[in-house]
């Protein structure tokens, strides 16, 4: 057996952190050592502290997984988004050794059939989290120019899976469904956009790392091969919730865009009375909700990277994602309907993990003859 590599991811705690870790430590126990690093440990927003912990750790590559929340200062999201990976980036190249880079369609403006080259241009007037990653993006680039630097940037989509600890993205799109939060359609018919599946990315990024020669200095739209249509998918899931609402009413731009301004304007008068008041960062991305955003996945579909599970699409997981979320959100208190699916999904489990308890059951409950059928035929 070869030498066991060693790998270094931060973001460890985040959907896509959490799934690449789980699928090293699961798949490839004996020849991957992957570290994930906590923020106590070695905040990326330190330079002191990635430079010490990679000479330390030595490894044979870094993958960043890390962002800032959406709703965070320019500061937070300069540091978090811009500055942290590039500095993870420079110790990379020190140390001679790939990095991989994850990133956002943020990146790219709206339309169809986006290629990976067609990112925004740099404006102060972009959100903090677009502009910030958009530089981590332009930086990169450049330092594989000029530096020589052996890294791969992984653009997604809207991303779905399991395990996610934030509610935020297309689980606070299902979060508004479940909790009822949603009267109606804030978006227009046939609004199309690209998701990513997390649990397909480890599969990449491990090829990726076994073949750098073909993908050094390369960046990839990592999403499925068909776009899904919002308002299909939001009735999707009303219809699995066995939900009323969302009405299937389709509320105007102007009209949203309209209700966003009159929030904005009532958090700034309770901020200013000393009460803290937030708008929800998904808003900032009202217009993603209007404007419909499809990556190419024609660079990807090209690669020598082959698709582990391609039957499986956002529409495929729902009724697994539907189990493990409301189950989750119940147990925290976040939601309170939905007990009859949970007892499901418990029914479920018992049955595959422990049928003798169901069948002591049913005995306990009595297997005899139905006492009313037999006073009939008697």
């Amino acid at each position: 057996m070869g030498t066991k590599k060693t790998g270094v991811l931060i973001g460890g705690s985040g959907l896509i952190g959490g799934t690449i870790v789980n699928f090293y430590k699961t798949r490839f126990p004996d020849t991957v050592d992957i570290r994930a690093p906590s923020s106590k440990k070695m905040s990326i927003r330190e330079e002191r502290d990635i430079r010490s912990y990679l000479i330390d750790v030595n490894p044979d590559f870094v993958i960043n997984a890390a962002m800032a929340n959406l709703g965070s200062s320019g500061q937070l999201a300069y540091e978090v988004n811009y500055l942290g990976p590039i500095n993870l980036a420079r110790a990379a190249n020190a140390l001679n050794i790939p990095y991989i880079h994850i990133s956002s369609s943020a990146t790219l403006p709206a339309g169809e059939n986006l290629r990976e080259e067609d990112t925004l241009a740099l404006t102060p007037q972009l959100n903090h989290y677009a502009k910030s990653k958009l530089m981590a993006e332009l930086t990169l680039k450049r330092m594989a120019e000029n530096d020589g630097l052996d890294y791969t940037c992984i653009r997604l989509a809207i991303v779905y899976g399991a395990h996610d600890h934030k509610i935020q993205g297309f689980h606070r799109l299902f979060f508004s469904i479940a909790d009822e939060a949603m009267p109606v359609l804030f978006t227009k018919k046939h609004t199309l956009h690209s998701y990513s599946n997390a649990r397909k990315l480890p599969f990449f990024i491990h090829h990726v790392l076994a073949n750098r020669t073909a993908f050094t200095g390369e960046t990839y739209n990592f999403v499925d091969k068909n776009p899904v249509d919002l308002a299909t998918l939001i009735l999707t899931i009303k219809a699995y919730l066995q939900l009323n609402q969302p009405k299937e009413i389709y509320v105007p731009y102007w009209m949203a865009n309209s209700g966003k301004k009159c929030l904005d304007i009532l958090l700034r008068i309770l901020r200013r009375i000393g009460m803290k008041a937030t708008m929800p960062p998904e808003l900032m991305f009202l217009d993603n909700f209007y404007k419909p955003q499809t990556l190419s996945s024609r660079k990807l579909q090209e690669s020598s990277f082959v698709d582990p599970m391609p039957g499986e699409t956002i529409f495929t997981r729902l009724p697994e994602l539907v189990v493990y979320y409301l189950t989750r959100w119940s147990h925290e208190n976040l939601i309170s309907t939905f007990r009859d699916i949970e007892q499901e999904k418990s029914l479920d489990h018992t049955f595959s993990h422990n049928p003798e308890y169901l069948i002591d059951t049913v005995h306990a409950q009595g297997i005899g003859p139905f006492a009313d059928m037999q006073k009939k035929m008697n």
